[in-house]
Order: structure tokens, then C-alpha cells, then sequence
């Protein structure tokens, strides 16, 4: 954390945790078989699968929503999701030198779906919802050659695009009561569509897969069976498992060199379906496997002797086909990180909770070094005690639940600690004290022992729910930050308010200064305020985002500070200058929480969609 020159630098991304597993074909391994290729938020990471090393490439407004890796491997292709009543850009990188190539903006509030022509001539792109438009584009000159609606005004909205694998003029696009052929004109620049009769078939094509001599291609449809169509006849062929159709809907597929299909269904079977049933109308799964969440993503490595499947669940397992076993390569949290937190001064672990789970991180490797699991629950705060023998943490039943940081054994449960929702909480240096606080506004200390919690006294005094509690270091007084616009310097010996501090703004986040004689504050009011503590005085008050900043801490040695909110951004402070030294970039929902690691190398940040940075 060097200072350097009056400019604001840049913070680098060194590494992020977390997986887009709801993008459709989201998870990619590149035509090198050396890396795989995914989003998190509105990055793009290209992961090294022998070392593990990620490189990122950021150049988008909004959420990742599409990806497509060219055939030759030359070019990655991303969509974005835009505000309603904005164009969606589409960026056409340069994978061998890592940078933007093209943008490409012609679409309504989102990109739904990408394909690449096989000699890397056109790129194909598929609006959404809100713009149901298909257009083709010129890679070389980067302009768009023509468009169309992509569907009949009666027919629903299009899922899929899929490209052939010899000819360059030829692609299929399916839907909800959609099903078309597209050949491309380019001396007229037209692009011109033939239907393909499904007779009295009623089917929503979810996914598309060509064979390799284009003259069949398979189509995943909700019902939970494959449609086999002829590329020439444009008519059905086949289709099936028929009786034992795959439950709520086929999300993925991928075809095998032997003939075979790998689909992905939504109740998380990833099944071997043979080629050769279609003709014989039985035994279509040879093998089948269930993996956690909707299977959303297969990608093939080389020849899919081995393959890569990405659940909606954040999770990405590596599957050998020859065994048809399966392991657990990388996984994350799926919704909203609540809070974060390192044990005191050791800087290798931390840990984060959010919707039924916290995990703990190693901060070296982005390893998950354990998840203690309870189902349908959200955990709002997570803290470890100043001995690290044990992780604390608040829950939305009410419950303050403690368990051991290295098995997840749990150690304790206190029961109904607050009757809207653990919200806030923090542990004394002695480990015999914790300190919570509530939805329902209440801050309450218990004592702690390793047979018995019990309640030392409950202080009334916020209005709104607790959204932070830090503790000074000599166990006497602690201060809240509320949603109610106070912030409340308490008395831990008499259990009384000390001081007061009023503001127009619901607080989100409060810190003490390493010597303690001072307190910093974010909130929704998007300032940054300095009050002392001796007597709850406004020292200073600093102009700190656009929106609301949900997330601030203090470095150990008091020089620096972030910040973090609802603008994406991460800001690092002078904390005796008030002025911003570096941003970082790299998220694209709001940021709930920073924290700098007590050795000042890194900052980690938590947001709304599950990436950890």
C-alpha cells in the first residue's frame, strides 16, 4: 500500500471466489484445454487449470450475461444486461493479449445468448426478452451486416443460437414454440429463416447442440427430453427418452465423438444419453449422476475425455468420462455475502456467511477450507472470537449459534437472543463476553462459558435494527451503529449510554481508530464522518460515494481506510488527509462489506451477488 503521485491509481484484482452458475453455457474450457473460461458479476476470469492462476478481463457496465469462445480459441465474445430502456454492449476480446477487441451495441437491456461462425468470420447474437431481435456481425470490419426479429410475433421468446460446425452462412435458433434455420445472405445482407416442422410437438428449447457433419442437430427442451432434427429436411426426426424423461427440464448438452449426448438436467442429473436409442425409441441413459443445483453449463476438455459441468449453485465439478466420476473443483456462494471477517491478526483465513451457510477461506490459495451448513436459514454476521477457538455468528431466527473453526463442530446455541434476527456481533478480548445486536434495535451482552450462556443485560435504546458493533480493546465500552440514525457509545461496566451520536442517514458501518479516541461512520447519507469518542463531537465529514456506502474498515497501523457501497467501487482512503489514493473496480452489484487482512497486503470485499474479491 505504497503512496505515490496525486492521481487516484488504480487497486489490482489479485483474486476473486465465485461463479455466474446461472449464466446458460457460463463455464467454458478454452480450445487449448489449458483454461477455463467463466463470469463473476461483470468479470470475465480465465482460470489456468494446471496452476490455478486467474487473469481477468473487465471492461463491462452490468452483469455478465452471455459468453462464447470462438473455435481457433482467438476470441472470447460477452453480453451484458443493461438498465430497462438502455442498449447492451457486447465485447469481443483478444484472448492472447488479454484486452477489449471491439464493443458491439445494437441490443435492448440484454444479450441473451452468442455463437461464433466456425472459421471465425461472423458472430451471431441473440437479444433478449425485451428486444427478441437476432443479429449478425463482421468480425474483421466489427460492424453489424444484418438483423431480424428472431421469432414469429405469435411464438414466445428465443432461448438458444447455435452455429454450424462447417459452413459459415448457417445457423439454428430455438425458443418457446420456436424452432428456426438461418442461412445468411451475405451479398444481399440479408438473413433469411425456415421453420422446422415439429408436427404436433409443443416443445421450449432451452439449448442446441450441431453434430459434427451438420446434418443433425439435438435440442434440450423444458419438458425434459431431446429433439433430433434434420439440418437438411429442416424436419424432426426423433425424439426421446420418452418414459423416463429427465425432471424439470434439459439445461445443457454437449455431444461425444462416440454418438453420444451429455445432458443437464434442472434437478442436477448430469446423464449419458446413447445416440443410437433414437433409433430404437428405449434405453436412452446409459449413466447418470446427481450433482448440487440445476446443471446449467457442460463443457467439453479436447475430445470430452474429460468434462467440466457449472451448476446454478456456483459450484464447478470435473467429471472423467471413462469412470463417469465426478469431483468438486471450485465452489461459492450463490446469494447475497452478509458480513466477513479475519481472526484477530492472522491474515491466512477468513470467513463469510450468507444464505444457509458460512465458509471459511484460506486468503493465499482462495481455497474453501470448511462450510458449516443450516439449511434454509440466513446468517447475518459472522465474527471469530479473540482466541480464534471459535466462530460466533448471528442468524435471521434469532438464534446466536457458535461453532469449532476447524471442524464446524457446533458448540453452543442461544436460543431466541433476539426476536427479530441477529443483525450485529462482536466478542470482548477476554473470549467470556459477546455483545449482539437485533433487528428489533435491542444490543444485548452475554456471558460465555463453555456449559453455559447466559443473559448479562439488555440495553434498550435504538429504534432500528443494529447494523455494527466494535468493541475497544480494554473490554469497558463498545459503540453501535443503528439503522435508526444513531450511533451509541456504551458503558459495558454499568450497561449505559455513554454518548450519542445523532445523523440524518441510516448508519451501515462504524470503526475505532487504533488509538481509539476517535470513530469513523458510513451510511446511506454516502458521507464518511469522524466524531470523537470522548464526547460524540463531529470532528470531520468527508463527501465519500454517489450512493450508499454499506461497508468500511480501518488498516491496523490508522493510516488508510476503504470504503464500499451500493456504487461498486472499492475506495482507499488517507485517513488524516480525507482524500481517496486508490479505487478498484471489478464488481457489478453492491458491495456489502470490505475488510483490509491484518498483515495491510490485501483488501477483500463481499457484494450482493456472492463475489468475494
Amino acid at each position: 500500500m505504497e503512496e505515490s503521485g496525486e492521481s487516484i491509481r488504480q487497486l489490482q484484482l489479485v483474486s476473486t471466489i465465485g461463479f455466474s452458475g446461472d449464466l446458460h453455457k457460463g463455464l467454458i474450457v478454452h480450445p487449448d484445454r489449458q483454461h477455463l473460461i467463466h463470469a463473476i458479476g461483470s468479470t470475465i476470469v480465465i482460470q489456468d487449470l494446471g496452476n490455478g492462476s486467474q487473469k481477468f478481463l473487465s471492461g463491462h457496465t452490468g452483469d455478465v450475461s452471455c459468453l462464447a469462445v470462438s473455435r481457433s480459441g482467438r476470441y472470447i465474445a460477452s453480453g451484458q444486461v443493461a438498465p430497462m430502456g438502455f442498449k447492451a454492449d457486447i465485447i469481443i476480446w483478444d484472448v492472447e493479449k488479454r484486452m477489449l477487441k471491439c464493443r458491439l451495441t445494437l441490443h435492448k437491456v440484454r444479450v441473451h445468448a452468442l455463437a461464433f461462425s466456425p472459421n471465425d468470420k461472423f458472430l451471431v447474437s441473440l437479444g433478449g426478452q425485451d428486444d427478441g431481435c437476432i443479429v449478425v456481425w463482421d468480425i474483421a470490419s466489427e460492424q453489424a451486416i444484418c438483423g431480424s426479429p428472431a421469432a414469429l410475433q405469435s411464438a414466445g421468446v428465443t432461448h438458444a443460437v447455435a452455429y454450424a460446425n462447417h459452413n459459415d452462412y448457417k445457423f439454428v435458433t430455438g425458443g418457446n414454440q420456436t424452432l428456426r434455420i438461418w442461412e445468411l445472405d451475405l451479398p444481399n445482407r440479408k438473413i433469411r429463416p425456415t421453420d422446422c416442422g415439429l408436427g404436433q410437438l409443443k416443445r421450449v428449447v432451452k439449448c442446441i447442440e450441431v453434430n459434427d457433419e451438420d446434418s443433425i442437430f439435438y435440442c434440450g427442451t423444458t419438458t425434459g427430453d431431446i429433439l433430433q432434427v434434420n439440418m437438411n429436411t429442416h424436419l424432426i426426426r426423433d425424439y426421446g427418452p420418452q418414459k423416463e424423461r429427465l425432471s424439470l427440464g434439459i439445461l445443457s448438452l454437449s455431444l461425444l465423438t462416440t454418438g453420444d449426448i451429455v445432458a443437464g438436467a434442472g434437478d442436477g442429473t448430469v446423464a449419458i444419453i446413447s445416440g443410437a436409442a433414437f433409433a430404437k425409441k428405449k434405453n436412452y441413459i446409459k449413466q447418470s449422476v446427481k450433482v448440487n443445483g440445476p446443471v446449467t453449463s457442460i463443457s467439453l476438455r479436447g475430445q470430452g475425455h474429460q468434462f467440466f459441468v457449472g451448476t446454478e449453485f456456483a459450484e464447478i465439478y470435473r467429471f472423467n468420462l471413462a469412470e463417469f466420476s465426478h469431483e468438486l473443483v471450485s465452489t461459492s456462494h450463490y446469494g447475497a455475502i452478509h458480513d466477513i471477517n479475519f481472526p484477530l491478526g492472522y491474515s491466512d483465513v477468513f470467513a463469510t456467511c450468507s444464505k444457509n451457510d458460512i465458509r471459511v477461506w484460506n486468503a493465499n490459495t482462495s481455497k474453501l477450507l470448511l462450510r458449516i451448513t443450516v439449511p434454509n436459514i440466513i446468517c447475518e454476521t459472522v465474527d471469530f472470537t479473540r482466541d480464534g477457538k471459535s466462530i460466533i455468528s448471528g442468524w435471521n431466527d434469532g438464534k446466536i449459534r457458535a461453532f469449532a473453526p476447524e471442524t464446524g463442530r457446533e458448540l453452543y446455541t442461544i436460543h431466541d437472543a433476539h426476536n427479530k434476527g441477529v443483525t450485529a456481533i462482536a466478542s470482548t478480548s477476554d473470549c467470556r463476553k459477546i455483545v449482539s445486536g437485533g433487528g428489533e434495535g435491542q444490543v444485548r451482552v452475554w456471558q460465555i462459558s463453555s456449559n453455559k450462556q447466559s443473559l448479562l443485560e439488555a440495553m434498550k435504546e435504538h429504534k432500528g435494527s443494529v447494523s455494527c458493533i466494535k468493541i475497544r480493546q480494554n473490554d469497558q465500552e463498545c459503540v453501535t451503529a443503528s439503522t435508526d440514525g444513531t450511533c451509541i457509545i456504551w458503558d459495558l461496566q454499568r450497561f449505559v449510554r455513554n454518548q450519542i451520536i445523532f445523523a440524518n442517514t441510516l448508519f451501515k458501518g462504524v470503526c475505532y481508530r487504533p488509538d481509539e479516541c476517535q470513530i469513523i461512520t458510513c451510511g446511506t447519507d454516502r458521507k464518511v464522518g469522524y466524531w470523537e469518542t470522548y464526547d460524540g463531537t463531529q470532528i470531520r465529514e468527508l463527501e465519500g460515494s454517489k450512493s450508499s456506502i454499506n461497508g468500511l474498515d480501518i488498516a491496523p497501523d490508522g493510516l488508510f481506510f476503504v470504503t464500499g457501497g451500493a456504487d461498486k467501487v472499492i475506495k482507499m482512503w488517507k485517513y488524516n488527509d480525507g482524500e481517496v489514493e486508490y479505487i478498484g473496480h471489478g464488481h457489478s452489484s453492491d458491495i456489502l462489506r470490505v475488510k483490509i487482512c491484518p498483515n495491510q497486503k490485501h483488501i477483500i470485499s463481499v457484494s450482493v451477488d456472492g463475489a468475494i474479491m
